[in-house]
């Protein structure tokens, strides 16, 4: 039988377990779970047969190096900075690896030691990034195919609330790590190339600089992400004079958001004296000058040149940010956790609210002296608080690729990320059957259209 070992099982594995117990009978496979916390696996096995959780702590290196020399193949849905030491135990246990996170440094020093060992480390294979590789090269190499030059790649991702469960003035709740939300942008300027000429935005203006997309008929708005150009070489567009990458929202979320970035609230560098004990109009108060007679409300509005009757203020009524009576509750919390407690109360899914994943690719090429253009558009919407969109879109590539490997499918060696056809090609085929296909349409080529952009 073959074991495999998934290590963490927080909100994106519920449909990873799902796929592989499904599996389990026909492919002669043992699911262990293990995480500090097994409640949550233990109502996603359901008593299973080919399933069983154990309380692990990656820390103990006994427990962890004794549970890797078990395993047949390791999945870690661990935070990306916690894959190394189990990256390592694979090494030296032959086991090959399976993760959703981004290549770190370390991880990608690890290459050599991997391929020596002919073992696959498939990372960056759940939905951004994952879906994104694997369904922007697929088109990229049918254009390549073609004998097309690629003039203009954009990419686009957002994590949303389905529009029934839109229940509130900013149409957003949390569907995934409310602190990466709040310091979205954060870490240096958005980068990007327009027309073969870099462009640079600062953080502080990230927010005012939103292009538009249509999707399903409906209008989104997309942010920039910090760095748009790392996977000019990985997708070999080395010359493309058009790239770009963003996060999506729904349009007017950006604008609202960017009264927070201006006022300091989403500063993580420092923290705040008596945080704990402030109230969340207290909070505001902190970035407000001093007044002896005006209102937090009048200082806000004056500072930021809000009326009265604007929807931005409605926006922050609504979130009950000048509230005298709730408290933080937060010893030592940088602005930036501060405004997270906040939000929290006004944004967390309720329990029949369901979540929904957006995508959309624009590419532009030029083939046979013809300027043409492509848009690829992928909507999914969640079923319920366990089996969100954003468990199906990162669990069920993930436990596509694990068990391709097992099965001898994937061969190639080494520290990787699923860019080539031998990897993309059956995943994204196997995928439609679970509802996840992206719809393909020619548009006119418009290149990258200044008129996008506010600001």
């Amino acid at each position: 039988m073959k074991n495999i070992l998934i290590i963490g099982a927080g909100k994106s594995s519920s449909f990873l377990i799902k796929y592989l117990l499904e599996k389990s009978d026909q492919e002669n496979l043992h699911l262990t779970i293990a995480d500090i916390s097994i409640e949550n696996a233990n109502k996603l096995i359901k008593n299973h047969k080919n399933a069983s959780t154990i309380i692990f702590d990656v820390f103990n290196e006994k427990q962890r190096t004794s549970e890797i020399k078990k395993a047949t193949i390791v999945i870690s849905m661990l935070p990306a900075k916690l894959h190394i030491e189990v990256a390592k135990d694979c090494i030296k246990f032959g086991k090959n690896l399976v993760t959703a996170s981004y290549v770190s440094p370390e991880m990608k020093a690890l290459n050599k030691q991997v391929k020596e060992k002919g073992l696959i480390f498939m990372n960056e294979i759940g939905v951004d990034p994952g879906l994104d590789h694997m369904s922007a090269m697929q088109i990229i190499d049918k254009i390549r195919n073609k004998g097309g030059k690629m003039l203009l790649f954009e990419s686009f991702t957002g994590g949303l609330v389905a529009p029934e469960s839109d229940t509130n003035l900013w149409n957003y709740k949390f569907t995934w790590n409310p602190r990466n939300v709040v310091l979205a942008g954060q870490g240096g300027a958005a980068k990007f190339t327009q027309e073969s000429t870099y462009k640079y935005i600062p953080y502080h203006k990230l927010f005012r600089r939103t292009e538009f997309l249509n999707i399903n008929d409906e209008k989104f708005e997309a942010y920039a992400n910090r760095d748009s150009l790392k996977y000019r070489e990985t997708y070999g567009l080395e010359n493309i004079p058009t790239m770009y990458r963003g996060t999506i929202r729904r349009v007017g979320f950006s604008r609202a958001w960017n009264i927070f970035v201006q006022l300091g609230m989403t500063d993580d560098s420092y923290t705040i004296e008596n945080s704990e004990n402030m109230s969340y109009r207290d909070f505001v108060n902190l970035f407000l000058a001093y007044s002896p007679s005006d209102s937090v409300e009048l200082k806000l509005r004056s500072y930021l040149k809000i009326d009265q009757d604007d929807i931005m203020w409605e926006k922050l009524l609504e979130l009950d940010l000048f509230n005298p009576i709730k408290k933080i509750g937060i010893k030592n919390a940088t602005p930036a956790k501060m405004l997270q407690k906040i939000l929290e109360d006004s944004w967390t899914l309720q329990e029949k609210d369901k979540d929904m994943i957006v995508m959309q690719h624009l590419f532009g090429y030029e083939i046979n002296g013809k300027k043409e253009q492509i848009e690829s558009s992928l909507v999914v919407l969640g079923e319920n608080q366990s089996y969100t969109a954003m468990s199906k879109t990162v669990g069920l590539p993930l436990a596509i690729a694990t068990l391709k490997i097992l099965k001898g499918q994937i061969t190639k060696p080494g520290v990787q990320i699923p860019i080539s056809k031998e990897v993309y090609e059956p995943i994204l085929k196997e995928l439609k059957s679970h509802g996840i296909e992206f719809i393909e349409k020619k548009v006119p080529y418009l290149g990258y259209n200044p008129n996008h952009v506010i600001g």
